[in-house]
């Protein structure tokens, strides 16, 4: 698999990508989430896109990965009243919002030459691609949303050992004590009814701590997503046509995050699977390709 790879600017910042499959072929952007470096959209998942006739562009976001860093910032006020007005659909102070992300996601496009694209994002990534199909719709040829949330007033909150897990920090500052900690939470948020091998999840755990580990930028992505508050008035401009996944046993995000996006983007088709937690399961990938293949195929 051809991987190419380069940073683009989004105004003082750099953004890491790698750009895979034909060039010549239609492009996916892939937006991953909250804390989360592009090696959570997998290689195996991306040469399935790719095996589709598909270009294939997954990115750090700001403060993660190989991307800027944004050190000197801080998370904003304190957690629990930032969450209280979350709840509230309310936005609060914070470093950076979902807009701007959106936009480091369309001067990405930019840097790559690519006008439209089929735009894909998975949790926190999700809440980015619903702003960038609304702020850069005439880019957005589709929109694919798995295990998000548009963060509309009264939404069931967090499971509260999920939420735990995702802000607890590790026991200790060695890379055995970190690697440990990003199993466990994998385990805590993943599918009960596909759970990974323990061997990959360290593996993994591994591979993305030896690339880049920088725990503060987490807080400030939890910051943006309170700040920006409720996304229904970027839903409802949304004219792409859009798919939503969602697993029904997922208690990080729960179902109810995806049918409330579903609801408010008008023709969203809404697609559930039982047993999917706040991952991607390798058993499902074909079955999520393929939800996301049918909607590429209404572009127009």
């Amino acid at each position: 698999m051809q991987v190419r790879t380069g940073t683009a600017r989004s105004g003082e910042l750099e953004i890491h990508y790698e750009d895979m499959g034909d060039p010549n072929d239609p492009a996916v952007l892939l937006i991953m989430g909250l804390g989360a470096q592009l090696l959570l959209w997998r290689k195996g998942f991306c040469e399935k896109l790719i095996n589709q006739g598909l270009r294939v562009i997954r990115f750090d976001n700001r403060d993660v990965g190989l991307s800027s860093k944004l050190t000197g910032h801080h998370a904003g006020a304190p957690l629990l009243p930032r969450m209280a007005r979350s709840l509230a659909g309310l936005p609060s102070p914070a470093a950076y919002t979902l807009e701007d992300m959106a936009d480091d996601a369309a001067a990405l496009l930019d840097h790559l030459d690519i006008d439209r694209a089929h735009v894909v994002g998975g949790s926190m990534g999700g809440m980015i691609a619903q702003v960038f199909a609304a702020r850069h719709h005439p880019r957005t040829k589709t929109l694919g949303v798995i295990f998000s949330s548009n963060n509309q007033a009264a939404l069931p909150p967090p499971g509260p050992r999920q939420l735990a897990a995702i802000l607890q920090r590790p026991k200790g500052s060695s890379r055995d004590e970190i690697v440990d900690n990003a199993v466990r939470v994998s385990r805590i948020i993943g599918s009960p009814g596909y759970p990974a091998p323990l061997d990959r999840l360290r593996t993994d755990a591994i591979e993305g701590f030896d690339r880049s580990y920088y725990p503060a930028g987490v807080g400030r992505h939890f910051a943006a997503i309170l700040g920006s508050g409720s996304l229904r008035r970027y839903d409802r401009q949304i004219t792409a046509p859009t798919v939503v996944i969602h697993g029904r046993a997922d208690k990080l995000m729960r179902p109810s995050g995806g049918r409330a996006i579903a609801r408010a983007i008008p023709g969203a088709r809404l697609v559930l699977f039982d047993g999917m937690g706040h991952d991607l399961p390798e058993p499902l990938w074909d079955d999520i390709v393929g939800e996301l293949k049918t909607t590429f195929a209404e572009a127009p």
